[in-house]
């Protein structure tokens, strides 16, 4: 019994608390975000938000106790499981419709968020057993990029662009990281530049509007581009230190379309100014930064490489909403990490920043 109390105690100092502490205070940013977009109401969307992150924080401290052994065995057969799910997602949602949610009762749930954690692991354990010898080679990369490119091609079929080029842009990080030569680098580039002609004629009809919105916003200022004209009305109109809590017009007159889940960083700048906005970002730098410290303190190739792919995830969930709400990039309806109201994907960054409190706290160094 005493040696069980010492087990617990040292795994539970062993705990990153600091990522929880960064992860909490972003949760209570968001609740109170969606607390504005209510107009200062709990419901319907602030009240679950916030269980929702209890629920997230509670499952990091579960998955802190599970030996991070047991993680790297079932990286595969969870990865082929998320692969069957969008599968059969697929299927439900046939005949052409959109088909990226799973309703179970009174909950909603979309499968090709935590598909983004499975690939993630199953690339880690893979290139983990691959001697470094080989790693110079061309064939090391074929599995992997196979691995990548069948949830890749299933997610951009629900169609969800924007999830699938986060899925796949989180994944390649991990085969340069992993040692894949520059050349190869190069030559996939050029290819992707060359392909470009035949992947536009790939796009669907709203998918194409988006890009040629996002070239020319100003064309239609009432139709496509309406979504960013707003946006950066709201951004300009709050200054420096913003209108104030509940203050914002563009957001509480109803002008800033989704503005609790992909707009919400948007209404934080009208009501809280640039000194809001950068406080948000300072919150995800010093939480990516984190997770990229874990990677050097753990010792296996596998834990490694696992919480660089995290800290990825983290940095493409950050720049692809607020590149999109600033005009930098087309509107591809991506949320901002544990502050946009959705379940699913604060739910993958909790089980993501979880692994990662799995692997500081079991894998470490035999010196320790």
């Amino acid at each position: 019994m005493a040696t069980e109390n010492v087990t617990i105690f040292r795994t539970v100092l062993r705990i990153p608390w600091h990522i929880l502490l960064v992860a909490g205070v972003l949760v209570t940013v968001g609740a109170a975000a969606l607390y504005s977009a209510s107009e200062g109401s709990w419901t319907p969307w602030a009240g679950k938000h916030a269980v929702r992150g209890a629920v997230g924080a509670a499952m990091v401290l579960v998955l802190a106790f599970v030996d991070f052994r047991i993680l790297r065995i079932w990286a595969y057969p969870v990865y082929l499981l998320s692969i069957v799910v969008l599968i059969v997602l697929l299927g439900i949602g046939g005949g052409g419709g959109v088909a990226r949610w799973i309703h179970i009762g009174g909950f909603t749930f979309q499968p090709s968020e935590p598909t983004k954690i499975a690939v993630l692991l199953a690339l880690a354990r893979y290139f983990d057993s691959q001697p470094l010898d080989k790693m110079r080679s061309i064939l090391t990369y074929l599995p992997p990029l196979v691995m990548i490119a069948v949830p890749f091609i299933l997610v951009v079929e629900q169609p969800d662009l924007g999830t699938a080029l986060a899925l796949a842009l989180g994944s390649l990080t991990l085969l340069f990281v992993a040692g894949l030569p520059w050349r190869y680098i190069l030559v996939s580039f050029i290819g992707l530049v060359a392909a470009v002609p035949v992947l536009w004629s790939q796009l669907h009809p709203y998918q194409k509007t988006r890009v040629m919105t996002f070239l020319d916003p100003e064309a239609d200022k009432l139709g496509a581009g309406y979504q960013i004209t707003q946006s950066k009305i709201a951004l300009g109109s709050g200054g420096l230190f913003g209108k104030g809590f509940l203050m914002g017009s563009q957001s509480q007159l109803n002008y800033l379309p989704e503005k609790q889940t992909d707009f919400v960083f948007t209404m934080i700048g009208e009501e809280f100014g640039l000194v809001g906005n950068m406080f948000i970002l300072g919150l995800y730098l010093l939480l990516i930064g984190s997770v990229l410290g874990i990677s050097y303190r753990v010792s296996s190739r596998f834990a490694q490489l696992t919480c660089i792919g995290v800290a990825m995830m983290l940095f493409l969930y950050v720049f692809v909403n607020v590149a999109m709400v600033t005009g930098l990039l087309p509107v591809v309806g991506a949320p901002l990490p544990l502050i946009s109201y959705g379940g699913t994907a604060m739910l993958t960054v909790f089980l993501g920043l979880g692994v990662v409190a799995s692997a500081v706290v079991h894998d470490r160094p035999a010196v320790e």
